[in-house]
């Protein structure tokens, strides 16, 4: 696993702010920014644009439950929103040759 997967405080505060501080999907205050849009076992990149404030429960809803292609999608649609250009194929991590 690379450390480019790993979300660096400046981003977790980045992400805060952007998601007023509460949790993207139930609104909740006891969130976190600490959820991959693309997994980190997927090599999701550690980025805003791949990082959304979730409280514990909608982050286990998103990584383990049945409701996980009706929350991906809605975490999908929130950063459509927020990102201009939004686009997955630039959230992965891709060795480059040579380094």
């Amino acid at each position: 696993m690379t450390t480019a997967c790993d979300i660096p405080p400046a981003v977790k505060a980045k992400v805060w702010e952007r998601d007023g501080g509460r949790c993207i999907l139930c609104l909740s205050p006891e969130a976190s920014p600490n959820a991959h849009y693309i997994s980190r076992a997927h090599g999701g990149l550690g980025i805003p644009e791949n990082i959304v404030t979730l409280c514990r429960r909608c982050h286990e809803q998103y990584d383990n439950s049945a409701e996980r292609s009706f929350l991906r999608a809605e975490i999908r649609a929130y950063l459509i929103r927020t990102y201009p250009g939004w686009d997955a194929k630039n959230l992965i991590y891709r060795k480059t040759k040579g380094g």
